[in-house]
């Protein structure tokens, strides 16, 4: 390797240079994937995902970062190879959206995306502002693992309530004329979850059947979790919407992980999906027994 960054300084060739950068830049980021993949031994880790996507108070700001957001794990998923379905999607009023609900069938994508729970925060000058001021908005960021058929969740009917409506686009436009949209409250929790990606009721009835079982599951299973730590004496605190990563765009340009302090300066890349070396930073120091920081 070493002599052919030799002969590689010696050709004054920009266009080689150019090349072996981009080549080792595809390597690179195919370790990143490789290693993080290594780390995923969790009970859930190999399920697929369900990640949804709520702006912080802020209006069209900070809706417009979540919106931001959305198009970077989709663009993460798409490299990837995992498949993805946008199963709930509410816009703005003005730009950006109010919420998403995304399912990801891809095995391990559980354990790949539960690094990303918490809240995300942007640093930028505001296209919205007509004094060009800089300002700070956050979206959270929820992952829970998209269970099996064969796990067991039990929902009585009379639990539910179901509403239907029309579906909307943005803008607030109908997509169709049908109330074909479906929303699901299970009433002894409060969870609401809705489905309206343009198909049947009976379709977007069972996507958000789908979606209910999960959010009910991951309740279950903290409960679980939450038992099992007051017996071992531990007082941790779930942390669910701590702020984990910061992304600054002026003055300068960085994105910085909070609780492994990885930094990266190519802000346009990342927001174009390449977070792999974010997550295998955290689940590498969660591997290692370390405290994450921040």
């Amino acid at each position: 390797m070493g002599g052919f960054l030799e002969l590689l300084n010696e050709s004054h060739d920009p266009s080689l240079e150019t090349d072996v950068a981009k080549e080792m830049g595809e390597l690179s980021a195919l370790i990143d994937r490789m290693e993080a993949d290594y780390f995923l031994s969790g009970e859930y880790d190999h399920l697929g995902a369900i990640l949804s996507i709520h702006p912080g108070a802020g209006g069209t700001e900070a809706q417009d970062w979540a919106a931001m957001l959305l198009r970077m794990y989709l663009r993460w998923a798409e490299t990837r190879g995992f498949k993805t379905e946008l199963v709930d999607q509410m816009p703005g009023e003005e730009a950006g959206i109010k919420s998403a609900t995304v399912m990801l069938e891809a095995r391990y994508a559980f354990g790949l995306l539960k690094p990303e729970r918490g809240v995300h925060r942007l640093v930028r000058i505001s296209p919205f502002d007509s004094n060009k001021r800089r300002h700070t908005s956050f979206a959270s960021v929820d992952v829970i693992p998209r269970i099996d058929d064969d796990i067991k969740v039990d929902i009585r009917d009379e639990d539910l309530r179901i509403d239907t409506f029309r579906a909307s686009g943005a803008g607030g436009q109908l997509v169709n004329k049908t109330s074909s949209a479906v929303r699901i409250t299970h009433i002894p929790t409060g969870i609401v979850v809705q489905c309206q990606n343009e198909r049947s009721q009976h379709q977007n009835k069972a996507t958000a059947l789908g979606v209910l079982r999960a959010r009910l599951f991951e309740v279950a299973r903290q409960e679980q979790e939450d038992k099992l730590n007051k017996l071992r004496g531990e007082h941790k605190k779930i942390e669910w919407g701590s702020q984990i990563r910061s992304y600054v765009f002026q003055p300068y340009q960085q994105v910085k992980d909070l609780r492994t302090g990885l930094e990266i300066h190519d802000v346009s890349a990342v927001m174009d999906g390449a977070i792999d070396p974010f997550i295998t930073a955290f689940l590498r120091q969660t591997a290692s027994g370390g405290t994450p920081a921040g």
